[in-house]
Parts: structure tokens; sequence; C-alpha cells
């Protein structure tokens, strides 16, 4: 059976050694795409998740991957399946995350030019990546699915997997997860308030980004 291969592998854990906090973000205007992502970057963030669940977030990926610094990594999140993935691609993705797995969608990231970082909320559902050569996923709902102990009982029979855990983590439970030696970053919504995002509050962010990267860091 074919599998995923080293540089596949090598590629989406350079994606998570780049955070350590990776925004989870909905785009509900399209105008808020770049300065809301620049406040991002000027905080310290290097890696976006812009999701696809509104119609602004491709227009967003293809302008913010043209727009950023090269060393800016722009991800499609919430990818269900190969069209979806395709066009993630197409919009100019440098990764792709799902919020869990399905055969085509493990199938179609084996060979894919954006990595993919699969979702998984189960040792079974790791497994079925596992095989497939992924090393690396992200464990989704983290908060619901087992928390900081379920990410320290997977390390037991899974050595060599690292995690992202996104899925009710908050700016004073993202320490308690990057201290897991099976967990390279986590994702958030935290870092994009709603409220601050709709006013606009840009230097807000930008400020909240920076006193959460140096809460991680002790």
């Amino acid at each position: 059976m074919p599998g995923l291969s080293k540089d596949q592998q090598q590629r989406i854990q350079a994606v998570l050694a780049t955070g350590p906090l990776v925004p989870v973000i909905t785009l509900h205007r399209e105008e808020d795409a770049v300065p809301l992502a620049e406040a991002l970057v000027e905080g310290g963030i290097r890696v976006l998740e812009i999701t696809l669940r509104t119609p602004q977030a491709l227009p967003a990926i293809e302008a913010l991957s043209k727009r950023l610094p090269g060393d800016v990594l722009v991800g499609a999140g919430t990818v269900t399946d190969p069209v979806a993935y395709r066009q993630a691609e197409s919009a100019g993705a440098r990764f792709v995350v799902s919020p869990g797995i399905t055969p085509r969608l493990l199938d179609y990231g084996l060979t894919a030019h954006a990595p993919l970082l699969p979702g998984v909320a189960t040792v079974s559902e790791l497994m079925l990546g596992y095989e497939l050569g992924y090393r690396a996923f992200k464990f989704f709902p983290a908060a619901v699915v087992g928390g900081l102990e379920g990410l320290k009982a997977m390390a037991g029979p899974f050595p060599d997997v690292v995690f992202c855990p996104t899925g009710g983590i908050r700016r004073d439970t993202a320490r308690d997860y990057l201290a897991l030696a099976n967990v390279v970053a986590v994702g958030g919504t935290w870092l994009t308030p709603e409220t601050q995002v709709s006013q606009g509050d840009w230097p807000g962010i930008t400020r909240l980004v920076r006193e959460s990267l140096a809460s991680c860091q002790g």
C-alpha cells in the first residue's frame, strides 16, 4: 500500500514547527482579511489557518498568499473533501487542515501539493492515518475528546506522532498543551476575537497575540 512520503511528513511537521500558535480564522468580511492577517503577523504569528466556512475564505487565502511575506504560511482549514482540497491549493494554500478524516481525503493528501494535517478524535481514526504514513495530526475537538489527558494517553502507543490540538483551547490553557512532548503547536480562535475583528481593533489583536506568545514561552 503506498503511503505518505518522508518529504510530505516533514513538510507538514515544518508547518507546525513554525507555530507554536495557529490562529483559526473564520472571515465574514473579505475586507478584514489583510488587516487582520497583518495584525497577527505584527504580533509574531507565522502560520494562519483560514477556515473554509464562509464564501470569503478562498479569496482571502489567495490575497494573503500574495500579500504576506514568504515566511508566513497561509493554509486552509475545515477542508472536508478532495474538491475543497483542490480549491484551497488553487487559491495558494501552503497547507490544509481537516476537522476529521475520510479515506478519500487521506488518499488525496498522499500526493497533494499542499501537505495535509488530518483531524482525529480517537485512536482508531489516528490508526487509519498512521497506516498510510501520517505522523502529524490535528486533535479535534481537543477539550471535548480528552484534552491533556487524552494526548498523554496517545503518547504511549504512538511515540512518533505529533499533534496540533484545536477546539476549546484558550489563552490560559495553551501553555499546558504545549508543555506536552507530543504537542508542537496549538490552534485556537481566541487570537481573533469576533468583537475586535468586527470593530477593526487591529492593534488590540496584535497586543493579544504578543501576550499569548509570551505566556506560552514562560
